[in-house]
């Protein structure tokens, strides 16, 4: 019996070793392999380690844009309107050009296709424009409604395409075919190279008042949102109550905003803009409200503000919905404001012809002649390469009246403590 128990033992090791030797072997193979491969690297080693590894957010690629260095500005503008605006819009367009800024105009998806198709061919194939390429019309409109968001989505709308096509600028506008400028773009500029490029004008407040009661708790639907046909907004029966996350501000639904606060709209990298949005797709006359609301209430945006909209508008006491169309009457008091813009105007009200020759000095073709377009003269065929002289700016006593009203908005003894309250 012991010596069968014997003869078996040696029979065992003959298997088990190599056996032993080729686990070895093939594990020695497979961590040559691992580190010498071209694609290893010792984070990919430390993450397998990681029981919960740590997850990597879109937020934290989204950033900010560094200021410009460019000495002069740049301007982003949105000049939009509705039915029978074509003419109005294409008359704002040229008082308001310059070949540093960018330009986007939208008709109304309301507007007959003759009107804007009229309107398109204008933007392609005015000899400026088309030399140039810094106009641009929104072929894809959308719906408008004032009194419900999609006014604030379509500014949204209009922002992104020109953070996409519009290169570098600092500040973007919106106006609508009502309005019209009382300075030119020299002067406007020129008045923009001594301000710091992160302030907001926004006019604002917190005490909505009886907005609280009319605009922020009941709930509205705008058929803009989902209808191919515009009709005015809808209330639904029941009321809601005020935000408790966020406090509501309102104010002018026309503003001038600084490139990085627009990008943090867009983007919305800490999600406020887009909770803040959703609450004011319900909000009676969510223009006067949303940009306000989300900039007082971002920490990086909330002492940029300057409470201004930068228009002269005539309202009554206590305002209605609408302003008053301005006249002749109030030339002087336009002139007087120190305001860059003023509305709201009639179609080709005969105060137009007396701003253009007595403010902005346009030209027989509706442009303010300044260095640029001395260079570019009669010739169609120019590019912006060929226009070097665009920071040559030619300031008049528009530029003196603007910068009177923004230094005494800046300087004020306050200023630093007044934002958003």
């Amino acid at each position: 019996m012991l010596m069968e128990t014997s003869n078996k033992l040696p029979k065992k090791r003959k298997w088990f070793i190599p056996l032993v030797f080729s686990l070895l072997l093939t594990t020695l193979v497979v961590f040559v392999s691992i580190f010498t491969s071209p694609h290893f690297s010792s984070s990919q080693l430390h993450r397998a380690h990681l029981k919960n590894p740590i997850p990597r957010f879109v937020e934290s690629k989204l950033t900010i844009s560094k200021i410009s260095s460019d000495p002069v500005p740049r301007l982003a503008y949105l000049i939009s309107g509705s039915t029978g605006d074509g003419k109005s819009l294409m008359r704002a367009l040229k008082a308001l050009y310059h070949p540093r800024n960018q330009y986007a105009v939208h008709l109304d998806l309301e507007a007959p296709a003759a009107e804007r198709l009229e309107l398109a061919n204008f933007v392609k194939n005015e000899p400026v424009f088309k030399s140039v390429g810094n106009v641009r019309m929104v072929l894809r409109a959308n719906l408008v409604t004032y009194r419900g968001p999609t006014m604030v989505t379509n500014t949204l709308h209009a922002a992104a395409i020109l953070l996409k096509d519009g290169g570098d600028w600092d500040w973007f506008i919106n106006l609508s075919a009502s309005d019209y400028p009382l300075v030119t773009q020299d002067d406007l500029l020129h008045t923009l190279i001594s301000i710091p490029r992160t302030l907001n004008f926004i006019e604002h407040t917190s005490d909505i008042g009886w907005k609280e009661y009319q605009r922020a708790k009941p709930v509205i639907i705008d058929p803009g949102l989902y209808s191919l046909h515009k009709s005015d907004v809808f209330w639904v029966s029941e009321k809601r109550s005020v935000p408790t996350a966020y406090k509501l501000f309102t104010g002018s639904a026309w503003m001038m905003l600084s490139r990085p606060f627009m990008e943090y709209c867009l983007w919305g990298w800490d999600n406020l803009p887009r909770v803040v949005l959703m609450y004011y797709a319900n909000f009676l006359s969510s223009p006067e409200g949303y940009f306000h609301t989300v900039i007082c209430n971002a920490d990086e945006f909330r002492n940029t503000t300057v409470n201004h909209d930068l228009h002269f508008i005539s309202w009554d006491n206590p305002p209605k919905q609408h302003p008053h169309f301005l006249n002749l009457d109030d030339f002087q008091s336009m002139a007087d404001s120190n305001a860059p813009f003023a509305r709201k105007f009639g179609h080709d009200d005969p105060v137009l012809d007396k701003i253009d020759s007595d403010l902005l000095g346009c030209n027989a073709d509706g442009y303010f002649p300044g260095s640029w377009f001395d260079s570019f003269g009669n010739s169609s065929t120019l590019s912006m390469q060929d226009i070097t002289n665009t920071t040559d700016l030619r300031p008049g006593p528009g530029a003196e009246r603007l910068t009177h009203l923004i230094n005494g908005l800046i300087t004020a003894p306050h200023f630093e403590t007044t934002h958003c309250v």
